[in-house]
């Protein structure tokens, strides 16, 4: 079943799913890449489209406001995977938030056409029960 995830795959939407609430936290054009190869290791990066650009071009400049702005729209992850009959199962090694690190992270998921679809399990995000819900398209 692994083989079905080789590949690149491009984000084309990210939800956050309550029982009574769907909201955009990337808002509705979020861009992103997720990577599986056949050695069993996955990288995962998305984020906001409109991102604010930093005043200054120091590499590791940027205002406490400017610094918490891009962190907020920012997810990035890799480490090793492995896929049952209907999760995906990602094994973090390095992660920008350093919660993740050594954990697992469980994706629930179907192909639909030259799509991928993953959602989390409930989780409390931002205060509430929500379900993480993304779409990712197959490049060529």
């Amino acid at each position: 079943m692994s083989e079905r995830f080789i590949g690149t795959w491009k984000l084309v939407s990210f939800e956050y799913r309550s029982e009574d609430q769907v909201t955009y936290p990337f808002g509705k054009t979020p861009v992103g890449y997720i990577m599986y190869n056949d050695e069993g290791y996955m990288s995962v990066a998305l984020m906001a489209s409109n991102r604010q650009r930093f005043s200054s071009t120091d590499l590791i400049g940027g205002t406490t406001e400017e610094l918490v702005a891009a962190a907020s729209t920012y997810i990035t992850y890799c480490g090793k995977y492995e896929v049952t009959e209907d999760k995906v199962v990602h094994l973090i090694e390095v992660s920008f938030y350093p919660n993740w690190i050594g954990e697992k992270q469980v994706r629930f998921y179907k192909f639909e056409e030259d799509k991928l679809i993953l959602s989390t399990p409930l989780a409390i995000i931002g205060g509430k029960q929500q379900s993480g819900y993304l779409i990712w398209k197959r490049m060529k």
